[in-house]
């Protein structure tokens, strides 16, 4: 049932993305609804998926490389649910969509088999700290498809100044800052469980490590814009560029640099 589910989550998300190519290409945006819904069954059926795999679990299903791919997929989705009816950003559909199908098909080539938690990982902390990297990933990863759309509309002709490139402008900055709120949270989280768990705040564990110097690049993005006063074009590159290294941090880290959180490929 559990990989029925995830199969079927996966087909409907890459029928929406494509369908959605479709429409943009040849019918002019008259498939946008049809798109939306069938995301919104892709959604659904995402979510009985992880509800489904935390029962059988008798955990939050965010314990390894391919849980927390799978929720940060989920995450995606679900603050593209809330940016499109809350900010009416519609546009974004076209970015998140291929973005939710990646993270899921990269999370299809992992193994799918339930475990039970390693000792380190029954903690308070685990679902504070793991869920907010979650939010954090997927604030970023919108972030970055804003950044996008943003490039992408200059080079069709839109003016920085114009209403709708500010607000994407906007719109990229209001996720970073919910983003780096998350992964301060995860950060401090972190440390903590870290001291219960190894008697240490920090161990300078390559995982740590690629999380801090993540935190800094948007850090930086931060005092570009507030300080500097910069915006529009180079914030959409650097919002792009920043994406880079929340996804070494989740993949490269976990696979080409082993430590204290291996145990969570």
């Amino acid at each position: 049932m559990l990989n029925a589910l995830f199969i079927s989550t996966l087909l409907v998300y890459l029928f929406a993305t494509i369908f959605n190519f479709v429409g943009k290409v040849f019918l002019k945006d008259k498939t946008a609804r049809i798109v939306f819904a069938i995301f919104l069954v892709g959604f659904a059926l995402h979510t009985a998926y992880a509800i489904s795999r935390g029962i059988i679990a008798q955990r939050v299903p965010m314990a390894n490389q391919f849980e927390f791919a799978m929720a940060f997929s989920w995450g995606i989705s679900l603050m593209l649910i809330i940016a499109k009816f809350k900010w009416k950003a519609d546009w974004l559909v076209t970015y998140a969509l291929p973005a939710t199908l990646l993270m899921l098909l990269y999370a299809s080539i992992l193994p799918r088999e339930i475990r039970e938690l390693m000792p380190a990982l029954r903690s308070r902390w685990f679902g504070i700290h793991i869920g907010s990297a979650v939010i954090s990933y997927a604030a970023f990863t919108l972030s970055a498809c804003a950044g996008v759309k943003y490039l992408l509309a200059l080079r069709k002709g839109e003016t920085e100044d114009s209403m709708r490139m500010r607000q994407i402008d906007f719109f990229s900055y209001r996720l970073i800052i919910l983003g780096i709120l998350g992964l301060t949270i995860c950060i401090l989280s972190g440390s903590i469980w870290g001291e219960e768990a190894w008697s240490s705040f920090w161990q300078w564990d390559p995982k740590e490590l690629w999380s801090l110097i993540t935190w800094i690049v948007y850090a930086i993005y931060l005092h570009q814009r507030l300080r500097m006063k910069w915006h529009g074009k180079k914030m959409a590159i650097l919002a792009i560029i920043a994406l880079g290294f929340v996804l070494f941090t989740f993949i490269g880290v976990n696979t080409l640099l082993p430590g204290l959180h291996s145990f969570y490929v």
